[in-house]
Formats: structure tokens, sequence, C-alpha cells
């Protein structure tokens, strides 16, 4: 035990570390188990835990993409990354393929409670008791069986300073290497400050630190506030530079804390490119910070009105209100491009392209087909980018109207037009400013309204409707369509010049049916789904799956495996019943037509066409498991026909 102690010191004291590992044994001692227990293998299975991971949404969401990059770091070590909530039952789990072996013997896996109740002192258990970090290696441990062990966990608390899960990190005690906890804790804090950030999106985001290259880091603190610039809450490195616990700092405001009115807050972000803030805290320190403004269209003229209690109260008090009506907000905001790299050699070329351009200003255009995931690409771009912490705006130019897409994207002022909102509106241009505009569809984008995006994209001004003033704007642009935007210059339905200034660099994502990672992607859309954790596809329905052309592409797969997986129930394996008919009429449509063609190169090259057509009757017969009406139908011929080219009896 002393050679762990002594290898956490920096992070507690080996006293402390002992005297922690001494107590736990207590209370393992007093919960009535003994060192001799063997490991309860009893878990959750079926409904139950799909419910756990319903439960947990939030957190199993933001913590996915946390864990693959913890997996990535400690791969091929005999190690394994965990999950769990707050009573210590395992959500989640990532590991190398001889370890996991090793783990079911001791019942880690989803479904089982590693609560000290449970299995005695180890990481996880000890860590919700302590509500601390804590390492325990090998002997350490409560129970015999689990002495094989080294386990390295972290606890993972909300915006409430709450606990309300774990990560951890276990491998074969042979294995031990110093670092890991300081990976286990760092990964912790991302989620936490992930779903911090998550928890409000209507208010101010502050991003702060004394050191302005710390923002941006796991360093920084992060604070909240009401669109008034009333104190909702920090993270745990915000409450540790302010010196102040989460209970005092709830009679304070923005103004209070940093020596700066919110008003001039909201003047400092309306500038293009704004500078990082230079604020004092309370206390004298100097600090500087970073403002996410997550408010409304009409943000700077509500914001400053402070007589909307009701609205920053909802905020301060249901904020998992405001979590679940974004969920998909927030796994979009989890993409990133290692996420989006799934095996498939075009993807990863596609990748490639955009991450040497990251940060450098250059335009990106995305070309593909419908439901292809060019909006999940520029956001994971956008999300790998310096302006990550700006927003992400995507407009979709095929969906609004001709009539209203100029003020959607200019903005405009009170009583610009007739219907117009009191005082105004900013466009999604303004809205992106320090972050990234996504205009998706921008093959459809009137001509008229083309030249106006040209002069905002060369002067970095944009001019709102009624308006005589110019507004300074700093956006990274990516756009997207599915149109050959060179055929529509030649027919005079885009602009030449506009086309090259959005071209910096122009990548194209296949469609889902000439990609090869297919398996891969569905098993990352299962995982991203709530309450899929546990579902899978049986080996005959990926077959299938693997031969449909997926004409909708990725929203055909999405919904087609959202509504699998509400029909497998408690089955958790998707199987042929629990898929739509249509799926397996376009099936049987694409062989169809796989064997027309084929019948008519061979008639082309000369050979029988009546061996052919009985070919092809044959196949039609398996694929319907000898059905003679099913395949009468799909043939559009008559029984007597099968049964006279085949010689069935009838």
């Amino acid at each position: 035990m002393a050679s762990i102690c002594k290898s956490l010191a920096g992070i507690v004291s080996a006293d402390n570390v002992c005297m922690s590992i001494e107590k736990s044994h207590q209370r393992s001692s007093a919960y009535g188990l003994t060192e001799n227990d063997k490991p309860d293998f009893s878990r959750l299975v079926g409904s139950d835990l799909s419910l756990l991971v319903e439960q947990n949404q939030s957190l199993h969401i933001h913590a996915l993409p946390v864990m693959e990059t913890l997996y990535e770091q400690i791969i091929n070590t005999h190690n394994m990354v965990i999950l769990t909530d707050v009573n210590g039952l395992i959500i989640h789990t990532l590991g190398d393929d001889d370890f996991l072996e090793k783990a079911d013997r001791v019942a880690l896996k989803p479904g089982v409670v590693w609560s000290e109740q449970s299995k005695g002192t180890n990481a996880i258990g000890t860590a919700i008791a302590d509500q601390a970090p804590t390492m325990i290696h090998a002997g350490e441990h409560y129970l015999r069986a689990n002495h094989f062990l080294t386990c390295s966990a972290a606890p993972i608390f909300d915006y409430r300073g709450n606990v309300i899960g774990v990560l951890d990190v276990s491998g074969d005690q042979r294995s031990f290497h110093k670092h890991t906890m300081a990976l286990v804790r760092m990964s912790a804090q991302m989620i936490e400050n992930q779903l911090f950030s998550s928890a409000f999106q209507d208010g101010i985001l502050l991003h702060f630190n004394t050191r302005a290259e710390f923002i941006g880091t796991l360093m920084e603190g992060i604070a909240s506030f009401a669109p008034n610039g009333r104190f909702l809450s920090a993270n745990r490195s915000a409450l540790f530079q302010l010196g102040l616990p989460l209970s005092a700092l709830y009679s304070h405001t923005f103004s209070s804390l940093f020596g700066l009115p919110v008003s001039a807050l909201f003047d400092h972000y309306r500038t293009a490119a704004p500078d990082l803030l230079n604020l004092c805290l309370h206390s004298g320190v100097r600090v500087y910070g970073r403002a996410q403004l997550r408010l409304a269209h009409s943000v700077f003229q509500q914001a400053t009105n402070v007589s909307a209690p009701q609205s920053d109260s909802a905020i301060e008090q249901n904020p998992q209100h405001s979590i679940s009506q974004n969920a998909a907000q927030a796994t979009r905001r989890l993409s990133g491009l290692r996420y989006l790299n799934t095996g498939d050699p075009q993807i990863a070329a596609v990748i490639e392209k955009v991450t040497k351009v990251l940060g450098r200003d250059i335009p990106i255009l995305v070309m593909g087909e419908t439901g292809t995931g060019k909006e999940l690409l520029a956001q994971a771009i956008h999300n790998d980018s310096p302006r990550a912490k700006g927003a992400f705006i995507a407009v979709n130019c095929a969906s609004i109207p001709e009539t209203l897409i100029e003020s959607e994207l200019f903005g405009y002022e009170d009583g610009a037009f007739t219907g117009a909102r009191k005082k105004g509106s900013l466009g999604k241009i303004l809205q992106a400013n320090g972050g990234t505009l996504f205009l998706d569809e921008i093959g459809d984008m009137p001509l008229s309204l083309q030249a106006r995006l040209l002069r905002v994209l060369q002067e970095r001004m944009v001019t709102p409707l009624g308006s005589s003033k110019s507004i300074p704007v700093n956006v990274e642009l990516i756009c997207a369509t599915n149109r050959n935007l060179r055929e529509q210059i030649a027919k005079g339905e885009f602009r030449e010049d506009l086309y090259y200034r959005l071209n910096g660099l122009v990548v194209k994502l296949p469609p889902i049916r000439e990609r090869t990672d297919l398996e891969t992607v569905i098993n990352k859309v299962l995982a991203l789904e709530p309450n899929s954790g546990t579902y899978t596809v049986a080996p005959d329905i990926m077959q299938l799956f693997k031969q449909h052309n997926w004409p909708g592409n990725f929203r055909q797969l999405t919904n087609l495996l959202r509504t699998a997986i509400v029909m497998a129930d408690d089955c958790h394996e998707i199987r042929q019943e629990h898929l739509p008919d249509d799926f397996f009429e376009d099936i049987e449509f694409t062989q169809n037509r796989a064997s027309v063609e084929s019948t008519s190169r061979f008639v082309a090259s000369g050979s029988n066409l009546e061996e052919m057509e009985i070919s092809v009757i044959q196949k039609s017969l398996e694929s319907h498991r000898g059905n003679v009406s099913a395949t009468a139908r799909a043939l559009g011929v008559s029984r007597n026909t099968i049964y006279r080219k085949t010689s069935m009896p009838k």
C-alpha cells in the first residue's frame, strides 16, 4: 500500500489516502461483507437497464465521447473505462477484449452495482462515499476476488455540486500506471464542464482565468448568469478562483463579481471579433474572460430588461427542462471529427482535409446527397475549431420562404416591414458572430440575395433591413449543397463570383451505399439513441442493411432504427419482425432491379433468355421463402407462369 500511497503524491497526502482506505474497509465490514465473499453477479437487464440509461440520459450523452477519447489513450493496456450513476450502477463500458473476459468474472459490466455496500472497498464505491477521486490497487480492495484489479475513479458533479456519477478506469493490477488517475480526473472534469454548459441554454456563460492561454482548457472557470446578470451557478474551477462557496455566490450578480455592468458586456459583443474581456474579481484579482451569450433572437434589447424574473427563475430552478428540450443539440455539440472517423477511407480523407484548414479562415463547401451528414460534419468542424466556444448557427436556405430569408439572414430594425417583431431582430449572421455560420442547401439561395451575401463575406459587415448602420461581423463559413453548383452557374442560377468565394475547400460526403463502415455507423447510432444502449442488430438483418441502397441515407437509417427499438421493446435484438414493411419492399425492389439489369446483360451477350427468366424466378422464390403468390406479385406475372417455368407442383 505504501507504494501506491507514494504514487498519489500531489493529489492527496499519503496519510489521507491510507486513512480513507482504512475507513472504507471499516464501512465494508459494517455492511456485513467478508473478505472471502464471492462477487455479486446480480444485474439490471432488458427494460430495467434501458430505464437506467434513460434516467441518466444527459450524463450518458456527454460522457460517451470523453470515454472514447480516454480509452484511446489507454488502449491495449489491459484496462477498461467505466461510467456509473450516482449509486455505482454501471451504465456503459469500453475495454480491451482480453481484459473484458477477466472483468466478467467479477461482474464489471453494465447493470451491475459497484457501491461499497455491494462490493466493499473499490474505487467506484469509495469515490462516491468520499466524494473525491479515489485509487484502489490490488490488495486494497476489500474482496479478495478483486485483488487482481487496479482502479482509478473520479466522481462527476452536476451544476449544483452534487455527485451524479463516476468515471473509472479499471485494469489488471500488473498494468498499473501512476498517470492513470490524472487522466481520469481530467476526463471527469471535461464531462462536468459539458454538463454545466448544457444546463444553461438561455443565459450568459463566462469562461475566465487569470491567464488568457488557459481559457478554453480544463483550467478555465465557467460561471453562468441570467440575462439580467443574476448569478446562477459555477463549475469547480470557477468556485476556486472566486474563493467563495456556491451558497454564498447566489446573492451576487455579474457586476458584483467581475466589476462590469452586464449592459457593458453586451456592448462588448456587438463588435466584430471582440477581444478577451479584462475583468476584475471582487477580490481584486485581474482575470481574462470570454462570454457566450445564449439568448433569444432579440438578445441585446431583451437581455438588459431586468423585469423578467419569471424566465430567469425558470432557468435556475429547472435547467433539466432545458436539457431535455435540447437533447439533440447536446448530441450535435458533442460531435467531433474523430468520432465521425469510423473506418471508411472516403470519410477519413474528408476529415484529413478539413483538419488541415481548421482555424485558417478558409471557407468550406460540403457536397453530398440529402441525408449524408453534411450538417453533422459542419458541427464537428466547428467543435474542433478555435471557434468552438462561439455559436454554431445553421440556416437551411431551402426551408425558409424566399420572402423571409433576407430578414432571417441579415436581421432587421423595428418597423422595417409590416409584421416585423417589435424592437427588431438579430439576423443569423450576427448570431454567429465569433462562431460558425452553416448555410445548408446554399444552391437554393435566391439569386438576389447571393449578391448581398457576397458583399458581407468580402466586407465583413452586415446591414440589417431598415437600418443605415453597418455592423462588423466575424464568422467562419461552412456551406453545403446537394446540387451541382457549376451547372447552376452555367444556367445563370448561381453567381460565379460567390461560388469562388465559397469553395476554399470542397469536400464530398459519400452516400451510405458507398461506405464500408455501415456496421460501425449503426452501432454508433444505437449508442447515441436514448434507451438503446443494450440493443444490437441480428446478423441476418445486418446483412440486409448492407445490401440496401439507403436512398434517404442517415435520415432513413436513423428513423428506421428508432422505430425498430420501439418495436423490439424487451427483445434487445433488432430482428426482421421489428422492421417496417416498406423496408423489405425496398430490398425487394432493389433485388428485382438488379435481376432485370443482369437479365439485360445476359441477353445482350447472346445467352438463352428462357434460362435467365427461370434463374430470376428461382432467386425471387428463394427471397420469398418459396411463397409463390408473393413471388408472382413481385415479378408482375401470374402464379401459373411461376409453376410452368419452375415445374413446381400446383
